[in-house]
């Protein structure tokens, strides 16, 4: 269970780990085409994505008792998607954690041992790889191109169920919440398609078939209130993933959230983006802390790039930054221009 500042508690996704009356009028024409043409929507994305919707089973060994002579075992499982004809998998980090074992099986019922090439904490997001070529694979879409109210499926295996479809809006944009490790995840999708545990890893997607976000978690005991890593997150994490096992970040101890700028403040600086990305937090003695920088404070670019995203952050904090002086672009109180510099220190993650 995890708490956000407003205490609601998270259930992530993956599986634990054991075994009408004669007087209701009928619709008219019109309505019934609207039924129709959202009912072929839905078909029509599922076919699209469902060939590349994986259900991922993982084996982990327990510590403690023995069962018949050898350690035992416990299984879980969850969801993921192909994304690469050679067999790429993307799932959540959550669901593999301390598996030692992996098998992932396609809707066409095909099954793989897979070997897991690396997972990132801090995004809840992990990379498997299946032996084979040629597989239907899930195109991915823009996630800074959504906007609440927007239609969204979602694809799946909750409790074991493959390829379950639900479908819902995008509830709101820029959430967070804290992933296992304690780190709070940012820039968050929220939806209403429902999730179940099981879903984890399973695509979110738009409806033209393209995968905007990775489903991860949901408010325990609430309803129609579940979560998703946007894409674009996950295109940054994974292609590191399969590059280098590992993502290894520069880290400033901040924690901050989207905002857009108001056009008088664009027009006074002279500044050529429309939003920034608001500080909500600095950790004590961290870079940011050392370098100055407040609570409230507008950062809108760093080492002379704009930053409109928490993304765009975490793009500038690759690893040969670690160690360098950056410069860092500031509005406090939305009325000074400050500049800063800001030295990034390896994550302690």
């Amino acid at each position: 269970m995890f708490t956000s500042d407003l205490n609601p508690h998270f259930e992530f996704l993956s599986l634990p780990s054991y075994g009408g009356s004669g007087d209701s009028a009928s619709p008219g024409p019109d309505e019934a085409e609207e039924l129709d043409a959202y009912s072929k929507t839905v078909t029509n994305v599922v076919a699209r994505v469902g060939p590349a919707v994986a259900h991922v089973h993982v084996g982990r060994r327990r510590t403690g008792g023995r069962r018949g002579g050898q350690p035992r075992g416990e299984e879980g499982s969850g969801s993921g998607m192909v994304i690469t004809p050679d067999g790429y998998t993307v799932t959540n980090s959550h669901v593999v954690e301390g598996a030692s074992t992996f098998r992932v099986v396609l809707d066409d019922g095909s099954s793989y041992d897979a070997e897991l090439v690396g997972k990132d904490t801090a995004t809840d997001l992990a990379v498997l790889r299946v032996p084979g070529s040629g597989m239907a694979i899930a195109n991915l879409g823009d996630s800074d191109k959504l906007r609440p109210g927007q239609l969204v499926i979602a694809i799946g295996n909750p409790f074991g169920f493959q390829n379950t479809v639900t479908a819902g809006i995008v509830s709101a944009l820029g959430r967070s919440l804290r992933s296992r490790s304690g780190r709070l995840i940012e820039n968050i999708i929220q939806t209403d398609a429902a999730l179940n545990p099981g879903n984890s890893g399973g695509p979110l997607v738009d409806s033209r078939g393209q995968v905007i976000g990775i489903n991860t978690a949901v408010i325990q005991y609430a309803q129609g209130i579940c979560f998703a890593i946007p894409v674009n997150t996950m295109r940054w994490v994974v292609s590191l993933l399969i590059r280098e096992g590992k993502v290894t970040r520069g880290y400033m101890g901040i924690s901050g959230q989207r905002v857009p700028l108001p056009v008088r403040v664009v027009r006074f600086f002279h500044f050529e983006q429309e939003a920034g990305v608001q500080i909500l937090d600095v950790e004590p003695d961290s870079p940011a802390d050392d370098a100055g920088l407040k609570v409230g404070d507008i950062m809108v670019s760093l080492k002379d790039k704009q930053i409109t995203s928490i993304d765009d952050i975490h793009r500038s904090l690759s690893r040969d930054m670690i160690g360098k002086k950056l410069q860092v672009t500031l509005l406090r109180d939305w009325t000074k221009k400050i500049e800063a510099n800001i030295i990034p220190a390896e994550n302690p993650e």
